[in-house]
């Protein structure tokens, strides 16, 4: 069995203050961290633990992860596990990179995300080009506000072609934006109308819950991220029978992480391997296309 997994444990605090995120800035004492620190190394020893399942794995922590040298920790061990096929995580690129030389480089991702109001242009593009010469696979995103507009093409003129610069769209900004906004949007991202959608998921089928399940730190197994009935726990040895296939019970479905699994929408025809760390399959800048 290939078991893709959202892990998501306690950890909500962030070194950046963005106005929009409801966790910048937000600190955790000593006691809370330490709770996720054991709380990873029990799920990076479950992983460990099961050889006869490959996993794919994608930390969306409420925060900044990478900050902590236990979520550093845990990709190199995850990486170097015969049974993970992928590691990647979701992370401002504040951290240092050192970690990333004990990683199997092959399975290690990151879906980065650059913050203009909190790091210069120039300090974050040298992280990118770190990785890019450490054969890292990653993504770039920004959020989709205008007031960013001109840093967003900057990145882009900047980066590397060969790497994915993504928009996310903010859903509630969509009604105010111009043509020309969003215009400049799709210029940068050729996928960025894929992300403003509130895709119909009701009753449809998804992956979510079947060959993808999102878990939180005590181990509780949940569809996904966005449906908050829980399923089982991965630390039951009886977990592997909550895993089912059946239809969706929310009625749409607007987050990456969310609308990708939506069978209908085959959005892994359009990221195929790159469908956790939000890199399109075969893509190319240079004509600002997808292949």
């Amino acid at each position: 069995m290939h078991l893709t997994i959202l892990y998501r444990g306690s950890l909500i605090s962030c070194n950046y203050g963005c106005e929009y995120c409801p966790f910048a800035k937000r600190q955790q004492t000593a006691a809370e961290l330490a709770i996720d620190k054991q709380s990873l190394e029990r799920f990076v020893n479950f992983i460990s633990q099961h050889p006869q399942h490959q996993f794919s794995i994608l930390f969306t922590p409420w925060g900044e992860a990478l900050i902590h040298s236990w979520y550093q920790q845990a990709l190199i061990k995850l990486t170097q596990l015969p049974n993970v096929n992928k590691a990647a995580i979701q992370t401002n690129l504040s951290c240092n990179l050192d970690w990333v030389e004990e990683c199997n480089k092959d399975k290690l991702a990151l879906w980065a995300t650059f913050h203009s109001e909190w790091v210069s242009r120039d300090r974050f593009l040298q992280k990118c080009l770190n990785l890019d010469n450490q054969n890292v696979k990653f993504s770039v995103g920004v959020v989709g506000f205008p007031q960013f507009q001109a840093e967003i093409a900057a990145l882009r003129q900047e980066l590397p072609n060969h790497v994915y610069l993504w928009i996310n769209a903010v859903k509630a900004e969509l009604p105010n934006l111009s043509p020309e906004n969003r215009e400049f949007f799709k210029s940068i991202d050729p996928l960025y109308e894929l992300n403003i959608q509130h895709y119909p998921s009701f009753g449809h089928s998804c992956r979510a819950g079947e060959s993808v399940i999102s878990v939180d730190g005590d181990g509780t197994m949940y569809r996904c991220h966005f449906i908050k009935a829980a399923i089982g726990n991965i630390y039951d040895f009886t977990w592997e029978a909550a895993l089912s296939k059946q239809p969706c019970t929310n009625q749409t479905c607007h987050c990456h992480i969310g609308y990708v699994h939506l069978e209908y929408l085959e959005m892994n025809k359009v990221f195929g391997s790159g469908i956790l760390e939000r890199i399109p399959d075969n893509w190319v800048n240079q004509n600002c296309t997808v292949i």
